[in-house]
């Protein structure tokens, strides 16, 4: 027999109360532990192990994210990021099933990496929106710089645009590797494969994140590269087209 959603546990690595850059509106952010990537600029590796972090059920996480649904609004709720929430797929599915029984939205903040199949579609068909960070347009670099595959995002992508899951892409601007106009075109070409895109963020490179990297005594791979000026994703963005740059309600998509 299977465990009811609200048995379900997960490895939580911290919730942010009120996050303003994690999806439409205001929204609760449940961050998670475990993930299989080793993207060269990542920002959180203290949440990579899989064993770390509290053991929380679905009931737990719910009744803190609930304590803050009157400043959702409209458009804000839960989002959940990590780590990989892939990685603990049903559980976040569980989550996101419960969020859905008392009214609140579901965002899921992705690599596209962490698991598949059957598992995928159960949590999908309880998203409805979902950040997917397409790390780089070319499988020589998602193998060089993030121990991860073009194939598998794109897989990923397809499956949230058949499930109706409203699709945000995000997309770091590193100098050197990703910050150019044939980087920026593929990304649009990525983009256009898939129905439920409505959006594509670009994020400039920094390196706020070294002290977690000297904290675990841990090298950051692109310590020497310089980080990103805002000015240069907004060249970026000038490549853009404007339907990737406004929002639509799920009923366009």
């Amino acid at each position: 027999m299977c465990d009811k959603a609200t048995d379900k546990k997960g490895r939580i690595h911290s919730v942010m109360s009120m996050g303003g850059v994690d999806g439409p509106g205001i929204r609760c952010v449940v961050f998670l532990q475990g993930c299989p990537m080793r993207c060269a600029y990542c920002h959180n590796p203290d949440t990579w192990a899989n064993e770390a972090g509290e053991l929380l059920s679905v009931d737990r996480i719910a009744e803190k994210v609930l304590r803050y649904r009157t400043y959702f609004g409209k458009e804000g709720g839960i989002t959940v990021s990590g780590g990989e929430p892939l990685v603990q797929a049903s559980f976040v599915a569980g989550l996101f099933e419960r969020m859905h029984e008392e009214g609140v939205s579901t965002c899921l903040d992705t690599s596209g990496h962490g698991c598949s199949g059957e598992k995928l579609d159960d949590l999908l068909e309880k998203t409805d929106i979902t950040l997917c960070d397409v790390k780089f347009t070319t499988d020589d670099d998602y193998k060089r710089y993030s121990n991860g595959s073009l194939a598998t995002v794109m897989n990923f992508l397809e499956k949230a645009s058949k499930a109706r899951v409203r699709i945000w892409i995000r997309h770091v601007v590193v100098p050197g590797i990703t910050e150019n106009e044939d980087n920026i075109k593929r990304l649009i070409g990525i983009a256009e494969r898939y129905k439920g895109v409505e959006r594509i963020e670009l994020l400039p490179f920094h390196k706020m994140c070294i002290p977690k990297y000297d904290a675990l005594g841990i090298v950051f791979p692109l310590a020497d590269v310089p980080e990103c000026p805002p000015f240069v994703t907004e060249q970026l963005e000038e490549y853009i087209p404007a339907k990737y740059k406004l929002l639509k309600s799920k009923a366009d998509v």
